[in-house]
């Protein structure tokens, strides 16, 4: 492109070019720059005090080789988003169902449904699903009613996994909006025209319904997946910061971090980091092939 265009093009869009700019410096100074500095450090030895040491592949090859810790984040990590995310969107996806009958208060339980998003993740949250959780917590006193012994759920290496992933549940308020919100983008003569040939309830839910909602169920599972790749506050606090008993809370973010900040291997945090970006970057991309076999547009 001669100096020219380029000249020409400024000029016409001088004006939102300079309103763009503070975006613009902010993507270069807090995400590529950094992401460059991190893609560097994951090939040295860095521990925050001393010069940066080139080591090449070494941190990739440690990690993938002889880090059992980083196979156990794996694994939990893949157990936590496997579980987790279609329970929460199969419940959010039912109460959308729910919510789109035209019910009375429909603004108020829509609100209501989604403070859990608004909330969360955060500190508070976690201290207080730890303490309902705990040996003295209110989840005790509930399935005491039925003469289970009391417990720390969140203690114990066989519950504590299963735990978050109630959180992750409870947190279904942003899905749920955008499940309501394609919900009322359904055609109706659609529903009508089936009413005409006799289609019951069910036979409109698998015909119509869900098949309509296909591409916004694409991106919510994309969406909430890559969230919980990500997790990090509740394992944090409810594994007291080291992955609780057994590593059973061991999130991937968790590992990284007690690998940048609490080991100051900050070379090594920075592979870890590129991995993870590797193994999202793989699951979003068999969402996408895998869709074309049950995602159904309008077209």
């Amino acid at each position: 492109m001669s100096s020219s265009v380029l000249y020409k093009l400024w000029i016409k869009n001088k004006y939102a070019l300079l309103f763009l700019s503070p975006w613009f410096v902010g993507v270069l100074i807090f995400g590529l720059i950094p992401m460059v500095v991190s893609l560097y450090l994951s090939f040295t030895t860095y521990n925050m005090f001393e010069a940066p040491t080139w080591t090449g592949l070494d941190n990739y090859a440690e990690i993938l080789t002889n880090d059992t810790r980083f196979l156990q984040s794996l694994k939990v990590t893949i157990l936590y988003v496997f579980i987790g995310v279609p329970l929460q969107l199969a419940m959010a996806f039912l109460l959308a169902l729910v919510l789109n009958r035209g019910l009375w208060g429909l603004s108020l339980f829509r609100a209501m449904f989604y403070v859990p998003s608004l909330l969360g993740p955060s500190v508070a949250i976690a201290i207080l699903w730890r303490q309902i959780f705990g040996s003295e917590g209110l989840f005790n006193h509930v399935t005491g009613i039925f003469g289970i012994a009391p417990k720390s759920w969140v203690a114990d290496p066989t519950t504590s996994l299963y735990t978050l992933i109630v959180l992750l549940i409870w947190q279904f308020g942003s899905p749920m909006i955008i499940f309501l919100a394609g919900l009322k983008q359904v055609p109706q003569d659609l529903y009508e025209s089936a009413s005409m040939d006799g289609a019951g309830a069910v036979s409109k839910f698998f015909h119509i319904t869900f098949p309509m909602l296909t591409p916004i169920l694409l991106f919510n599972l994309i969406m909430q997946v890559i969230n919980a790749f990500q997790a990090f506050t509740s394992a944090f606090i409810v594994g007291g910061g080291e992955g609780g008993a057994m590593d059973s809370t061991l999130f991937y973010t968790l590992y990284l971090y007690i690998r940048a900040f609490n080991q100051f291997e900050m070379g090594y945090a920075s592979a870890l980091a590129w991995l993870l970006l590797i193994i999202i970057a793989f699951f979003t991309y068999m969402l996408f092939v895998s869709s074309k076999k049950w995602v159904h547009y309008e077209s």
